[in-house]
This record gives C-alpha cells, structure tokens and sequence, in this order.
C-alpha cells in the first residue's frame, strides 16, 4: 500500500509501507499491535520497557518485515522517549499522534467510551493505516538541541522549586519575625540568608554589629540598605509567642537555607552550561552562514531562556522554516469557530505553553527595546485590544520576520523591516 509522508524538509513524500504498528506506551511495559494494510492482526505483544524488551521487538518487526524496516510505519503518542529513539535508531518510520486526536480515533471504533491498552494499540495501528497524513513524523534531533531541551527543562524545574521553598521561607518568617520581611519582600538573595544565620531570632539581634553588617553589605555589593536601616528594621517590636514557637520556626528556617542556597547554585551551573551550548550553536556554519541559534539571539528580546526555548521545543518547525507550524505550536495562531450567521475568532489554548511563554516575553521585551515592535504594539492598543492580545500580535509580526532571516541566513537589521507585513494575519489573531 503506498502513502503520502511527510519528508525530512517537510515535503511530501511517496513511501511504501506494508506493516502498520500500534505502541500504547506506558512506564512500565508496553501494548504493541501489528497490523497489514488490509488491517489484518499480524501479532500482539507487551513489551517491558527495558533495553532486552525493546532490543526484542525491534527484532520482531525486523522479522515480520523480512528485515527491510523501511516497510513498517509504527504509531505512537509521544515524540520522544527510548521506545521511539530506538525504532528510528533501528531504520523504522515512526509517526507520533497528540493524544487528543486519539481519542477521536479511538471513537470510530467505540461509542461508548470503552478504553483498554490492547484495544489502544489496535486503534492507534489502524489509524495510521488509513489515515497517516494526520500523524507528525518523528524525527531525531541532533546532540546538541537535545541537550539543551533536557537543561532548558531542567531549569524551570529548579526555578519552580526555588519559588516553593522561597514561599516556605517567607511563611515561615512571617510567622515569628516578620521585620525581616521588610529588608527583602522577595526572600531570594544571597546577602538575605546570610543575614538570617547571623540573626535567626529577634533577640540575637543584640548581638548584631554595625560592623558585621557593613562587611556582610560590603562583600555582597548591597547599596540599597545601609547598616542603620538594617539595624532600625531588625529592632523593631517582636511577636509574642508560645514559648519554644520562635526556636522551633528559626530551626526550621535554618534548614531552609542550605536547600536555597543549592538550588541557586545548580540554576547557575544550568543557565552556564546553557549558554556554553548557545555559544556552540552560534558558531558560524559552511561558507560562513550563520547557524540558526545566532539568527535567533540577533532578534530584539531575545536571551538565552527565550532562545532556548525555542530551539528546544520547535526544533523541527525552525529546521523546516515552517511559519505556521511555529504559530500553532506557540498559540498565536488563533481558532475559527463558525456554524450558520454565527463565527468566533478565539484564542489558541491547545499550544505548547512553554513556547507560548518564550513568545509572550520576547514579545514583551521586543516592545521595550525594538521601534517596530513598540509601534505595532502601542497600534493595538489605541484600537482596543488588551495587553495579552496586543503581546501575540507583536509576536506574530516577529514570527515571520524570524523565518524570513532562517531561510537567507542572515541576522536581525532593523534597517530591512518595512511597514508592510507579510503573512502576519493580524488581523485574524484572538
């Protein structure tokens, strides 16, 4: 049976598959279902997720395809993951699905709901089978922007921890030394910790020098509090507790410190290592063409979380210079909902949300700093539009402008931006 894919630089392609695979994947095994294109059950397995398991079902596809894997298409609803690097390691053709669109699927075949792993499998091979153009190719990227998607990843998990431990401090601060709170609301300095263990209870104020605290300004490059105000705050009225309630808060903020203090170090190790990569990338390519980080640290508003986003979350839509791809998977591009008279124009909500992050902050920061952006922005808003929807028009007039440098290699020059836009669908974006 011959089908229509998708090639390596977007381009549709003819290729020939006579075996449709289905993978319900899961943590600890996995559903596969093997089906020929004329929808034939060829064979069931569960495979453990485990090298050994995974090595065995490569050979079985192997076997059932007389070893020629470019004749097996294998479904799955994830991109990534060791089942699906393994398969396109092994030469097979795997094909990823958004769940949502599965679970539309899954209803041909059941209209009353009815969901199990096997029955998954099944239904995932099967679509594949007759309707493989609306399943996304998946492709591997290479070392570097894997590496940078896992530490990407990896620090907003440390920033959303730092949040909840610095939440915890401030609670537990307010609790029994709530003057402290006044020298640093946002309880996440350096300078501040240090403080605290110096005097972790009000009374331990008293022994509190001005000249400690001078050095300990001093040594932290801390101008905006001198040592009176530091001392005028801390010597304020304290709570009256119960008694043992201060020595028990201040212990526990004590055990607080070290984990802020080893969250802030791996955010710096992350964000330097980040960059080192960004660095890497930017190097100029063959024939002295800018490689695409460079182009995308060139735009205004862009730094290194933003362009590490991007590049970690919409890796193939910038390799194929796909606008609307990236509008999609940001969330600029809106939704059109008409039935009869009646036609709504909303917001994209099924996006990516880190990428719709990156996008409202580099629109964000673009209209600081860039004259077009500034002045399409302030457009916006003089014709009633709020700040969040003036924000994604600013970022979908940059989109384009963003593939316009990828595909002539060149950077940012705001000489070159006109008026005009084109492609922007201003006009259309919720």
């Amino acid at each position: 049976m011959r089908h229509w894919g998708c090639g390596r630089d977007g381009s549709l392609v003819s290729e020939q598959f006579e075996l449709f695979v289905g993978i319900d994947w899961a943590a600890e095994s996995h559903e596969v279902c093997v089906l020929d294109a004329e929808r034939r059950v060829i064979d069931r397995k569960t495979v453990e997720h485990s090298g050994t398991g995974i090595a065995q079902l490569c050979d079985l596809l192997l076997k059932l395809s007389n070893y020629q894997p470019s004749r097996v298409a294998v479904a799955i609803e994830t991109p990534h993951g060791a089942v699906v690097e393994t398969l396109v390691e092994r030469q097979f053709t795997v094909f990823a699905i958004n769940p949502k669109q599965m679970d539309r699927f899954r209803d041909r075949h059941s209209v009353a709901g009815a969901k199990d792993d096997r029955k998954d499998a099944f239904v995932l091979g099967d679509s594949l089978r007759t309707d493989l153009h609306l399943f996304h190719r998946v492709q591997l990227d290479e070392a570097q922007v894997i590496c940078i998607r896992e530490l990407s990843r990896t620090e907003e998990d440390i920033v959303q921890e730092q949040v909840r431990a610095g939440n915890q401090l401030r609670e537990l601060l307010r609790r029994y030394y709530p003057q402290m709170l006044n020298l640093c609301p946002g309880v996440d300095e350096i300078w501040f910790w240090d403080l605290i263990e110096c005097a972790p209870k009000p009374e331990a104020v008293r022994k509190l020098t001005r000249s400690k605290i001078e050095r300990l300004l001093k040594e932290h490059r801390i101008r905006r509090l001198s040592a009176e105000e530091i001392l005028a705050a801390l010597n304020a009225p304290p709570l009256q507790l119960a008694p043992g309630a201060v020595e028990a808060a201040s212990e526990h903020v004590l055990l607080q410190l070290p984990r802020l203090r080893l969250l802030q170090q791996q955010k710096n190790d992350v964000a330097a290592r980040i960059q080192s990569i960004l660095d890497e990338m930017s190097q100029p390519g063959q024939s002295g063409e800018h490689r695409d980080a460079a182009i995308i640290l060139s735009l205004p508003g862009v730094g290194r979380i933003i362009a590490a986003t991007m590049l970690a979350e919409a890796s193939q839509a910038l390799a194929q210079r796909d606008y609307h791809a990236l509008r999609s998977y940001s969330g600029s591009a809106p939704i059109t909902r008409q039935s009869g008279k009646k036609k709504l124009v909303l917001m994209r909500r099924s996006c990516n949300q880190r990428m719709r992050n990156a996008l409202y902050h580099w629109a964000r920061v673009s209209v600081q700093h860039d004259d077009h952006s500034r002045e399409h922005y302030a457009q916006l808003r003089r014709v009633g539009h709020k700040h969040g929807r003036a924000l994604r028009g600013v970022a979908d007039r940059l989109l384009p402008v963003l593939v316009a440098m990828l595909k002539s290699g060149t950077l940012y020059d705001p000489q070159r931006r006109t008026n005009s836009p084109t492609q922007t669908m201003d006009s259309q974006t919720a």
